[in-house]
């Protein structure tokens, strides 16, 4: 790879960072330890490294301590795991001391795992990003030995969406009428358009998360994982965005398939399924009351991005809803909360950790929905670990107490906040 090209190509990151305006997020690190940030494409890892480098520059950090590579760069095609070395002779040209690595987007250079595994022993500053499956936390762990963190970069949670369109959620904004108004009208563009950063200065929200999911799709899944049928990749998806909310099975999805003509076998829909977790698309949540086997085989589903679900929905605003909490309590949780469901119990989340049961209702008031009460109720009989008892609406809010059971209802944007 050609010196002058580097140079160039590290320069010009160099003047784009300087002059790019960050929206703060909810994200801390350690500056003496390396991380891999991963996560869904365009949910904003590489304006976080780019934090990362203003905030050492602003504490005595030269530019020539800092070595950027945003490995989609088109003038980076020639790369090779052979030319990462100059990049550490080219931070030793520009300065004298310890140098600062940054490589965005590594995992399209094969044999990157090598040359971090280096850099790491040779306690380097180096932090990474990527997005897809061979960034996964599990595969982190396995290829670099425990010498990275890893930290799960998720789209703008409903707080970092606020303050990205310069709206105030303090408690005085939440408790003032005119504050309130415009948390609401957020909300709504929040639901049905998701938390992707840089889709807040688009007309076309919605053409902007097409493209992205078209990006994950073709790219991160299709290409990745030498997949012809795009058409069958598609429809499934489609599938488990219209199951939202409602556990499913691999047979289950399978047959769906089938059924309207689409020949795959049931091994192959696994391996999709798979390929859209590790892509950072969708996620499962599992059954607290179910066996092993039962809790990996059946689970729920839910997208990462409201915006990414509602491409396949219309009029779903429940599954919408749903979805939204799931994503929450996921960002919080990880993979430490559950559904309860069993012959006599339906609960939309369960949260061990604090002991917390959740219903999801857009309105409590919509006739059928008094069984949303009656479940939470129920849920405190039947699940001894049980205190606290929420259902999360719309739009409503207040406090119920039913059978000796206190009930909080609360409106989404609350909630969230």
């Amino acid at each position: 790879m050609n010196h002058n090209t580097l140079k160039s190509v590290i320069f010009d990151q160099h003047d784009f960072i300087r002059n790019f305006d960050i929206v703060d997020r909810e994200y801390n690190f350690d500056l003496n330890a390396n991380y891999v940030l991963v996560g869904l494409r365009r949910a904003g890892k590489s304006t976080l490294l780019y934090k990362i480098v203003q905030k050492l520059i602003a504490n005595g950090t030269d530019w020539n301590q800092i070595i950027y590579i945003n490995f989609e760069d088109e003038r980076l095609q020639e790369f090779t795991a052979n030319d990462f070395n100059d990049l550490l002779l080219i931070q030793s040209e520009l300065s004298d001391k310890k140098g600062w690595f940054f490589l965005d987007e590594v995992q399209n250079i094969n044999g990157w795992e090598k040359f971090a595994r280096r850099m790491a022993d040779q306690k380097e500053h180096i932090f990474i990003t990527g997005s897809n499956a061979k960034m996964l936390s599990s595969e982190i762990e396995k290829t670099l030995g425990g010498r990275y963190l890893s930290k799960y970069i998720s789209p703008y949670n409903f707080r970092e969406f606020l303050s990205a369109k310069g709206i105030d959620c303090s408690n005085q904004a939440v408790f003032g009428t005119r504050g309130r108004g415009k948390i609401k009208r957020a909300m709504e563009e929040y639901f049905y358009f998701g938390g992707f950063p840089e889709n807040i200065n688009y007309s076309d929200k919605r053409g902007y998360v097409s493209s992205v999911f078209q990006k994950v799709l073709l790219g991160d899944i299709a290409a990745r994982n030498s997949i012809r049928n795009i058409n069958g990749l598609k429809l499934l998806m489609k599938k488990i965005a219209e199951t939202v909310k409602d556990e499913v099975s691999y047979s289950k999805l399978h047959n769906i398939l089938k059924s309207i003509g689409i020949n795959i076998s049931k091994d192959i829909v696994i391996d999709y399924i798979g390929y859209a977790k590790e892509s950072y698309l969708i996620f499962a949540v599992r059954n607290y009351f179910s066996k092993f086997v039962e809790k990996e085989t059946t689970p729920k589903y839910y997208w990462n991005d409201n915006g990414l679900l509602n491409l396949f929905l219309t009029q779903e605003e429940t599954r919408l809803l749903e979805n939204i909490v799931a994503i929450s309590l996921k960002n919080k949780f990880g993979a430490d909360f559950f559904y309860l469901k069993s012959q006599n119990l339906d609960i939309d989340f369960f949260i061990p950790q604090t002991a917390t049961v959740i219903q999801v209702c857009f309105s409590l008031s919509a006739a059928g929905n008094a069984r949303e009460i009656e479940s939470i109720v129920h849920a405190a009989k039947l699940v001894k670990e049980s205190k606290n008892f929420v259902i999360i609406t719309y739009g409503e809010e207040k406090t119920l107490e039913t059978d000796g059971i206190k009930i909080e209802v609360i409106p989404i944007w609350k909630w969230l906040l």
